[in-house]
């Protein structure tokens, strides 16, 4: 009798979990599948440490056949998926075309750059979504420096050291709290020919505040520690317009620039709106089992999937990565129950709080409703980092150590340019290479 076989699509947090939870039930019942774009899971929180500097990129990836071994990887990005026939068609790494037959899916796409109408933002600024766009961020931030006290004008010196970050999310707020650090100790080591321009970091955003989604102590907490770090924050307000050379803010101001980061927030990989099924806000539609309603052997979880908050009644899980997990985990546990191990549960999940890691010794977090600051949030956030990450732990560790006592190695590695990290794209986790066919969005 032939085994089963069970194909997720997309290892990030979701979709991580759901493959090693069914491995460790089905075990020999059912072959597991994952097809994913690379071999490893990314563990995004800790990637603005890698734009930083702090982490080396080999840490915040843990490799998918060596975390999950008996279960099989397959290179590849969905393209498309046949309900009638039970097939997931995809598009290897090097252009080939291939199938994979299913008995149950999980769908886990994850999610994308949200993009807004704004002019010039998919040409002139990046995204902050995968390993690509943080080594090109790390690469920049360093060549702007080096650049600007060569540069012959003051104009083009301030230019090329004033930073923009747009979106005061978790994200955003990380990048310009660790970026203002990371260029202000590239601009105390150049010594030969010091220019006397400090860094400028501007992050912006339409709310009121940064960090709108969390507790307001937290949020006045990292607003305090951006402003002492010497970040402007401008709230309510948004880019009007992006160039080559600026940013263009709806107040008028007119930012000379040469960096303008885009971390607006997420939406649903567009994949999951071509597939057929029902959607809620570019999400696919299931019930508190994680099932599509009328196909019962597909599932969905993550942030390419609108579940019901039972918490909530009447709205949606939001698209974080510990409600993915989650997800992944319950998502896991129904597939192998629907195969005859266990039983299905529906997905209850209440906030265990969040952590923002603001750089140095700064953190803001709420480990079960309990708001920190200072040192101790900061000592809280990574130990939260390190108990959430599957693998890497002790190199993480480590790096964390030596960035505490040895200055940062701040040179540029030149492994991805500009043109290979484009914002407008429905593969951010892959880098645009010459003369390999590239799905765009």
């Amino acid at each position: 009798m032939s085994r089963s076989r069970v194909v997720v699509v997309g290892a990030g947090f979701a979709g991580f979990q759901a493959a090693r939870t069914l491995s460790r039930n089905l075990r020999d019942k059912a072959e597991v599948i994952l097809l994913n774009p690379t071999d490893y899971f990314l563990y995004l929180p800790l990637l603005p440490q890698v734009a930083a500097g702090i982490l080396e990129p080999r840490r915040v990836t843990v490799s998918l056949p060596g975390a999950l071994p008996r279960v099989r990887l397959v290179l590849g990005q969905a393209t498309e998926v046949d309900l009638a026939g039970r097939q997931v068609h995809y598009e290897g790494p090097e252009g080939d075309a291939g199938r994979l037959e299913y008995d149950r899916l999980v769908l886990a796409v994850g999610s994308v750059n949200k993009l807004l109408p704004v002019p010039g933002i998919t040409e002139h600024a990046h995204g902050f979504r995968g390993l690509p766009e943080a080594l090109y961020l790390r690469d920049h931030l360093t060549r702007q420096m080096e650049l600007s006290a060569s540069a012959d004008s003051a104009e083009e010196r301030t230019a090329r050291r004033t930073f923009v970050v747009v979106g005061a999310g978790y994200t955003g707020t990380e990048v310009a709290a660790q970026g203002a650090l990371f260029t202000r100790a590239l601009a105390d080591r150049q010594r030969v020919g010091h220019i006397g321009v400090r860094p400028r970091w501007i992050l912006v955003d339409i709310a009121d505040r940064v960090l709108p989604e969390l507790d307001r102590r937290l949020s006045d907490t990292a607003d305090r520690v951006l402003r002492e770090r010497g970040v402007e924050v401008r709230t309510n307000t948004s880019v009007k317009e992006a160039t080559a050379t600026g940013a263009l803010l709806d107040d008028g101001d007119d930012i000379a620039t040469r960096t303008l980061v885009w971390c607006v927030g997420v939406r649903p990989d567009p994949f999951v709106s071509e597939v057929g099924l029902p959607v809620e806000r570019g999400r696919l539609v299931v019930d508190s089992r994680l099932t599509v309603p009328g196909h019962p052997e597909v599932f969905a979880c993550g942030d390419a999937a609108a579940v019901p908050d039972v918490t909530r009644p009447g709205e949606y899980t939001p698209m974080t990565a510990q409600h993915a997990s989650r997800q992944g985990r319950t998502a896991g546990h129904n597939v192998a129950a629907s195969l005859g191990r266990g039983v299905p549960q529906a997905y209850v999940h209440h906030d265990l709080g969040f952590a923002v890691d603001l750089g140095g010794v700064k953190a803001a977090a709420n480990p079960l409703g309990v708001a920190l600051s200072g040192p101790i949030a900061g000592a809280v956030t990574r130990g939260y980092h390190l108990a959430a990450m599957p693998g890497n732990r002790v190199r993480v560790a480590a790096d964390w150590l030596l960035d505490a006592v040895l200055p940062r190695q701040a040179v540029q590695l030149g492994l991805v340019r500009s043109g290979s990290v484009p914002l407008d794209t429905a593969s951010p986790e892959l880098a645009r290479v010459p003369g390999v066919p590239f799905k765009e969005s």
